[in-house]
């Protein structure tokens, strides 16, 4: 491993959990850093996320090991302060549809082989492990997975941007869409809308669902799934529901303010996007999501929508995170990944180690961006 450099500067590009953590980690680690961000923090992904923290169904023995990694380094933050509303470990409960029994029961084993955390569920006995749930019908499955948690990302984006000022780092945001600055082949800042620019002795792109774009002007292609999305917050409610839940027609779980986070995909289609880059959605659909979580829970309690948001949830085309400096563009690191939040943290650090030390860690090896066919086609030189 290469000796850790002291005094070096990082430009990081993104202001969601993937950017805020590394630049934290960064500046932990002795390096002068300036955060970029196109608008505010946590005004993209990271405002609008689950922010589930599990590693629950299936994935490759890497992927997972990954999770529990990210799940342990918030295990040490709810430590060093359980009173935090905003991030808690109150369990997990999953169905599927009836007729998919089979698929439940293969989830469980598989979570089981794996030493993860599972027990199967009669939905019928949903209340005795999980307070507050309605009870569904008996011969119908649920996995309660205890260890899982949530997060509000933009508490905690809140919370380490903080901690990077008083460090010394610096946040610029409303920089609008930015490129990175290539010279002698090399990454050597990040140029703002306006012309702006912050050298760097390396960068660290994390644009979310934007990261793509950001390297197709390198020359670097990016496979890109990013689907829309929207993240609806309820009123206020009384329940005893703690308990993150994932159903056939919605997602669900607490947030801080008595108020519940709410999520699905079957509405994807029904979401506009428009030439500007932003979303609509028929309210309708707002109010059906908000009526499917309603029904799960036990007693009359009927949520209310506060507001919502809408926008493309970076995935990347493989499914898979994309961590590493570019073979194409030295001095260059991406960091993109659906289940951002529970990756938020461990990714931040993992980052910052390889842009500290030059050196890669073996936990990212099967998730470098050269695994991509993609090849440098000639990048804008500044």
């Amino acid at each position: 491993m290469a000796d850790q450099t002291a005094a070096q500067r990082v430009v990081v590009l993104g202001g969601g959990i993937l950017g805020v953590s590394t630049a934290v980690h960064l500046v932990r680690g002795g390096a002068e850093v300036v955060l970029v961000t196109e608008a505010e923090l946590a005004s993209g992904a990271s405002g609008r996320s689950l922010s589930w923290l599990n590693s629950a169904g299936t994935r490759s023995p890497s992927y997972h090991l990954l999770r529990l990694l990210g799940i342990d380094r918030y295990r040490t933050l709810f430590a060093a302060d359980p009173a935090r509303k905003w991030l808690r470990f109150d369990g997990g409960l999953w169905w599927t549809t009836p007729h998919r029994t089979e698929a439940v029961r293969a989830q469980h084993a598989h979570e089981v082989a794996n030493g993860y955390e599972s027990h199967l569920v009669d939905r019928a006995d949903v209340g005795r492990r999980v307070a507050g749930v309605q009870a569904g019908p008996s011969g119908q499955l649920a996995i309660h997975n205890p260890g899982e948690g949530w997060v509000s990302l933009p508490h905690l984006i809140q919370e380490l941007a903080d901690e990077l000022v008083r460090l010394g780092g610096q946040i610029v945001t409303g920089a609008g869409h930015c490129s990175v600055t290539v010279r002698d082949g090399r990454a050597r800042g990040v140029t703002g809308a306006d012309g702006t620019s912050w050298r760097g002795d390396a960068v660290v792109v994390a644009c979310g669902a934007q990261t793509p774009a950001v390297l197709a002007d390198l020359g670097v292609e990016l496979p890109d799934g990013s689907p829309l999305s929207m993240l609806v917050i309820t009123e206020p409610v009384s329940t005893e529901v703690t308990t993150v839940l994932n159903t056939p027609r919605a997602a669900m779980r607490p947030n801080p303010g008595s108020t519940f986070a709410i999520d699905h995909s079957w509405y994807e289609d029904h979401i506009v996007e428009h030439e500007d880059g932003t979303c609509s959605i028929d309210e309708i659909y707002v109010k059906e999501l908000v009526a499917e979580a309603s029904a799960l829970f036990d007693g009359d309690i009927s949520l209310e929508a506060a507001s919502w948001k809408l926008g493309r949830k970076p995935v990347p085309g493989d499914g898979q995170p994309v961590f590493g400096e570019l073979q194409a563009v030295p001095g260059c690191h991406v960091a993109f990944t659906h289940s951002g939040a529970t990756l938020g943290l461990i990714a931040g650090e993992l980052t910052a180690y390889e842009v500290l030390t030059g050196a890669r860690h073996p936990v990212l090896k099967d998730f470098r961006p050269e695994r991509f066919t993609g090849a440098r086609k000639g990048y804008r030189v500044r």
